[in-house]
């Protein structure tokens, strides 16, 4: 079995001083991954570490479990341990589990194929090369195992033509197991580029030591655009809450409304070529969701299977209106009151 954390779930480590970087309670020194338009070359020092477990942030807050509960329920109730993927058991093709971690702040497709690469040189070791592994995967990264097991090893293809299905990966992958997957994309994405995600209180209220993803950080994090809603799920409203017909994956519409830190004077002064860099993260974003989408008939070769969330209130429908006083847009995302200019008001529930 293959267990494969989400965003935020594997820990970053700096190999030259043992920082642990994230999770951490204060911020670091790192300044995140580089800014390019050549996106495959925005790499930083920082190496994956282990999947976060639990989370102490400081020593007046309560420990958090994260992926603790999963790994316990897999060790002592399901029978599996853990294993070493560099040196697996002799029968570590049974019974065993094998954790993923990674970089989540990269590109989605890039652990993807990392994730096939590692696959492969497991079953070598192994010594089963007709071995084929179920994954248990949360969150984003359900979105990277489905990319393998339909592509395998191959990159986004150049251009804007339709995407075909290889299912290469299924040499590998039996079954995926989705948990709280958000495979049309999610608009809490979308929010965390524009106003950042504190670790403590989500979307809401925010706390300053422990606001470790800031709008700065996401805006350099492709990962984060990717998991934005997909062409076809994206939701906006107007001040009449009457839907907007808005192209999230246009350059433009982020210009016009001014979203996220790549517009506020101070990050541009201090870094060149955003406009080329974020038409070509939007274009990326939009290319993976297109290849997530791709159907080719109704049979798989990997078997999909999808847990839910838990029902919590999330965002759906961000709100845009115009601010006649300050003559600028404003975009509503965290649930509030707010009264338009035609008199509407919108209230908590109309604006998640």
């Amino acid at each position: 079995m293959i267990v494969i954390p989400g965003i935020l779930g594997t820990e970053l480590i700096n190999p030259k001083t043992g920082e642990t970087v994230w999770p951490s309670a204060f911020r670091t020194s790192q300044e995140g991954l580089p800014i390019s338009p050549d996106l495959a070359s925005n790499r930083d020092d920082l190496v994956p570490g282990k999947i976060v477990e639990t989370v102490r942030l400081a020593r007046v807050l309560p420990e958090v479990y994260v992926y603790r509960d999963l790994l316990e329920a897999l060790r002592h109730y399901a029978g599996y341990r853990n294993g070493d993927w560099e040196n697996p058991p002799v029968d570590g093709y049974q019974d065993t589990y094998y954790v993923f971690a990674y970089d989540w702040r990269q590109d989605n497709v890039k652990n993807a194929r990392e994730l096939v690469r590692r696959l492969e040189r497991l079953k070598t070791k192994l010594g089963r090369p007709d071995l084929r592994f179920n994954v248990v995967a949360h969150s984003m990264g359900g979105l990277i195992a489905r990319y393998a097991a339909m592509y395998g090893d191959a990159d986004l293809p150049a251009g804007d033509g339709p995407i075909q299905p290889t299912w290469r990966g299924a040499a590998h992958i039996n079954k995926i197991v989705m948990i709280g997957v958000p495979n049309e994309g999610s608009a809490d994405a979308f929010a965390t580029l524009v106003e950042g995600y504190s670790i403590t209180e989500g979307l809401r209220r925010r706390v300053p030591l422990l606001n470790k993803l800031t709008k700065e950080d996401a805006v350099r994090t492709p990962s984060v655009f990717q998991l934005m809603p997909h062409p076809d799920a994206v939701k906006f409203l107007d001040e009449n809450l009457q839907p907007l017909q808005i192209d999230l994956y246009d350059p433009a519409t982020w210009k016009q409304y001014g979203w996220g830190a790549i517009f506020s004077p101070d990050f541009r002064r201090r870094y060149g070529e955003l406009d080329v860099y974020l038409a070509a993260t939007l274009r990326r974003a939009r290319r993976f969701q297109q290849a997530l989408d791709s159907v080719e008939g109704s049979n798989s070769p990997v078997t999909l299977l999808a847990i839910g969330g838990d029902c919590e209130e999330t965002l759906n429908s961000p709100v845009i209106l115009r601010d006649a006083k300050q003559n600028r847009w404003l975009t509503l995302i965290k649930p509030r009151e707010y009264r338009t200019s035609t008199g509407v008001k919108i209230s908590k529930k109309q604006s998640i």
